[in-house]
């Protein structure tokens, strides 16, 4: 069964119970007002037959004639009976059958008044006390007019209830109709969305309602798909140049030398050039090995309490002697008093490599002689190390794409590198929770700022057990 429909029948069935519950209500207390109020007309005919009977011989001419006029005034199909105290019918008259039980005798001797129902015929039985001793005066009648308007009444509730439930019905799906329209709409602009067609995006996003939050994420969600697209292609574009360069001179130093006899210097060469290619091709597929690790869940790491600071002496070590020309400047100006807030909780082997790789970008990218500012830093709830280097810079339209493996930009083609650094160092940083920004600007240098979360809540936390 389709939404619509079902909004459709529940709108109706709520419709209907409502009104199920109206009409109800509507014709108890009217049946209820009815019948008490017919009760009350008999009472009063009760009276007047005791009144126009009983004082006939104790009142005036006038009042008897008063009393005469209200006793002919007859309800539909009266019956009224006057019974002595001992039970005897003392009078009776008007239409119908009218059985008075004793014990019903008893009860009104002992009430005062009774009421109650015979079949269709209300009831009303009184003592009534006279100078000539009690006597007991039962009034009844059929209120057949207003059973006929009750009935009435019934059959314009019913038919009024089908009526409803007939416009309720078309009225429920016209509604469910309208209130499902963006939705169909929403549903028609995801079907013209392909993988080639990531650049659309849903219209009615602008809005404050629940539908423009649901397009509002769903063209979050494309924003990513696209960019993840972009990237894949971006990375088997450049990752196919990384991988076929060292390929193909490996093949055509090989095929020159088989061409024909060659000196033993020669092969000798071929020999070196080709270690240089595999090596090259080893370091590229180390490289794509370590982002593999890095992307892994966090459980299945060994993580420990580090000391960010010797971290950063270390890969100062390493990047040294990677890059032996290498400058360094190393701000620990800025360092917290207390030491703690520089204990991070990682893998050291991980976050080693992502310190050496940001230093060697800085190292690689910096003009000779120029010095790159490392500074380490903390705040409430981080470890931030920022690096600044005075190189090339990075472009805005590539700054994008610095994550991605493989991707080098058009300035730094004829600097050594594979473009796996950054991508690899974010991976790390992710992986222990962190951030990494970085902000460039061409033939300005570039600043790579990483942030990591302290472990001092944890420490203390352990402390205080």
């Amino acid at each position: 069964m389709t939404i619509r429909n079902k909004l459709t029948l529940q709108f109706a069935g709520i419709f209907a119970l409502i009104l199920i519950l109206f009409s109800l209500v509507i014709y108890y207390f009217t049946s209820l007002y009815r019948q008490d109020d017919f009760y009350k007309r008999i009472e009063g005919r009760a009276y007047d037959t005791a009144a126009h009977v009983l004082e006939a011989d104790e009142v005036s001419e006038r009042a008897r004639r008063s009393n005469q006029i209200r006793y002919y005034q007859v309800l539909p199909f009266e019956k009224v009976s006057i019974y002595r105290s001992d039970g005897s019918l003392f009078f009776a008259d008007g239409d119908g059958q009218l059985a008075v039980p004793t014990d019903v005798l008893e009860r009104v001797k002992r009430e005062g008044m009774v009421q109650y129902e015979q079949e269709e015929r209300q009831v009303v039985g009184m003592l009534y006390e006279d100078n000539e001793g009690d006597f007991i005066v039962f009034s009844s009648s059929v209120d057949a007019y207003s059973l006929r308007k009750l009935q009435h009444l019934k059959i314009v509730l019913i038919v009024g209830f089908l009526g409803s439930m007939v416009v309720v019905l078309v009225a429920g799906w016209v509604f469910a109709r309208q209130a499902l329209r963006p939705i169909t709409k929403v549903v028609g602009e995801v079907e013209k969305i392909s993988a080639s067609d990531l650049h659309l995006r849903l219209s009615n996003a602008g809005g404050k309602d629940e539908l423009s939050h649901l397009s509002q994420t769903f063209n979050k969600m494309l924003d990513r798909l696209e960019k993840a697209f972009e990237m894949q292609s971006t990375f088997v574009s450049n990752a196919s140049h990384e991988l076929r360069t060292p390929l193909t001179a490996m093949i055509g130093e090989l095929e020159v030398a088989l061409m024909k006899p060659r000196e033993k210097e020669e092969y000798q060469r071929v020999l070196a050039s080709t270690l240089e290619d595999a090596r090259l091709l080893a370091e590229l597929s180390n490289g794509l090995l370590q982002i593999a690790q890095a992307s892994v869940d966090t459980s299945k790491i060994k993580l420990a309490h580090l000391r960010f600071d010797e971290l950063l002496w270390m890969a100062h070590e390493q990047a040294l002697k990677r890059h032996p020309g290498a400058l360094f400047d190393i701000d620990f100006d800025n360092l917290p008093d207390d030491e703690d807030r520089l204990i991070v909780k990682g893998n050291d082997a991980l976050l080693l490599i992502a310190i050496v790789n940001v230093l060697e970008n800085a190292a690689k990218f910096s003009p000779k002689g120029e010095y790159s500012t490392v500074r380490l830093s903390a705040d409430r709830r981080e470890v931030i190390l920022q690096v600044t280097d005075k190189g090339v810079g990075i472009a805005p339209h590539d700054l994008r794409h610095v994550f991605v493996p493989f991707f080098r930009a058009n300035n730094v083609r004829n600097i050594n590198g594979h473009g796996i650094g950054l991508p690899l160092t974010e991976s790390i940083i992710k992986l222990h929770k962190g951030t990494i920004s970085i902000d460039s600007r061409v033939d300005e240098g570039t600043i790579v700022t990483l942030r990591l979360p302290q472990a001092i809540g944890l420490i203390s936390a352990k402390n205080a057990f």
